[in-house]
């Protein structure tokens, strides 16, 4: 059984009830890390509910999408996972050859079934939008890199492929662009997505999303079966938002990938790409002058579960609007020289714009040398 979402259904069951049951997920002792890794790259939840008989992608796959249009919408290929040469020999320009990379499991973030070369039915993974591939091979084509969000991605072009998406939809999920995910547009009906954000260096981090809803395995289990279209089970009143799916697929496995999850350092920044000595002196200004460390504190760079008006830091109101607390979690400071853009809505393009935001805001009145030595601190964390 399958309950859409509506705040009358939600109302039986309460946030706190909810929320606690995701902080004692938190708290269970580690398990086998590797249980969550395959989890993390290879369950899809049974989503193939959604993805192979609504939506009918294993067709669209089968027709239309040879390996070089799935890497121009930003899907990456696994190398490790395919014989040496076989895409030296492959036809990059069929589909019939990335029915075989789904087959092989090398399409990161996407599970298939193949029969006699037919792709029988298709699911996505949180790897789909949480790793991509250090590009050792080609670009979009190398070794897995776990909790790296895929700023490629254009997941609004791949699911406006689907032909079950009316034209209306398709203009919407085609307006979000690489990088870019509304995972609230098929619960509110509004357009307003956000920026991928990484899931790695979340150890000790109180909250993980952009308006602090909830712990870790609260979102895992959100979008595991309200974006994914996974077999579970999620509720909370707060958003109007109760979904029944039995058995459950989700829940059990919550806390094996919860543990991976936190497993997953954060990327060293490479040698070289930042200046060391600015860095010493911007780490002056980031806990002093520029008053950063209010917010973004040591050793988290955040100050979670503290969450933020919408004004005080400076951000659109209107995603935080949409959310169970009407306001933003200050982001935990990690391997920020990997993913930019910046904020929630991507507005900073890159990390002086971030600083030059809150200088204004917050008129600091930094120099310019400031300035460059706080990029150069951040570009190192």
């Amino acid at each position: 059984m399958r309950t859409r979402p509506i705040a009358a259904a939600a109302a039986i069951f309460t946030a706190t009830f909810s929320l606690a049951f995701y902080t004692t997920l938190a708290a269970k002792p580690p398990g086998n890390k590797f249980d969550g890794q395959f989890i993390f790259r290879f369950d899809t939840f049974g989503d193939e509910q959604l993805w192979t008989d609504i939506l009918h992608m294993n067709e669209v796959i089968q027709a239309a999408v040879d390996p070089k249009t799935a890497l121009s919408v930003g899907l990456k290929v696994d190398s490790t996972m395919l014989p040496k040469d076989f895409l030296a020999n492959a036809d990059l320009g069929s589909p019939a050859t990335t029915v075989e990379l789904l087959r092989r499991n090398a399409v990161v973030g996407l599970v298939g079934k193949v029969r006699d070369g037919n792709l029988t039915s298709v699911g996505i993974t949180c790897a789909l939008c949480h790793s991509t591939v250090d590009n050792s091979v080609a670009p979009g084509i190398g070794r897995r890199l776990d909790g790296w969000p895929n700023r490629d991605l254009n997941p609004g072009a791949i699911i406006a492929l689907s032909p079950a998406v009316p034209p209306d939809q398709k203009a919407v999920y085609n307006s979000w662009g690489p990088g870019r995910y509304d995972p609230r547009f098929n619960v509110d009906h509004i357009n307003g997505p956000v920026l991928i954000p990484p899931a790695y260096g979340l150890q000790n981090v109180a909250l993980e999303i952009y308006t602090g809803d909830g712990p870790i395995s609260y979102w895992n289990n959100y979008v595991a079966v309200t974006q994914m279209g996974g077999q579970g089970s999620f509720c909370d009143p707060r958003i109007g938002v109760c979904v029944t799916d039995t058995p459950d697929l989700v829940a059990p496995k919550l806390p094996a990938l919860l543990q991976y999850q936190l497993s997953l350092p954060k990327p060293a920044a490479p040698a070289g790409s930042y200046d060391v000595a600015a860095a010493a002196r911007g780490e002056a200004v980031f806990n002093g002058a520029g008053r950063c460390a209010s917010c973004h504190t040591p050793p988290t760079y955040t100050d979670a579960p503290a969450l933020h008006d919408a004004a005080e830091v400076g951000q659109d109101p209107a995603y935080a609007q949409r959310s169970a607390t009407k306001k933003y979690r200050s982001t935990p400071l990690r391997g920020l020289w990997q993913h930019a853009p910046y904020f929630h809505d991507g507005s900073a393009g890159d990390l002086l714009a971030v600083v030059n935001h809150y200088d204004g805001l917050l008129g600091l009145g930094l120099s310019d040398a400031q300035k460059a030595d706080l990029v150069e601190f951040l570009k190192s964390i």
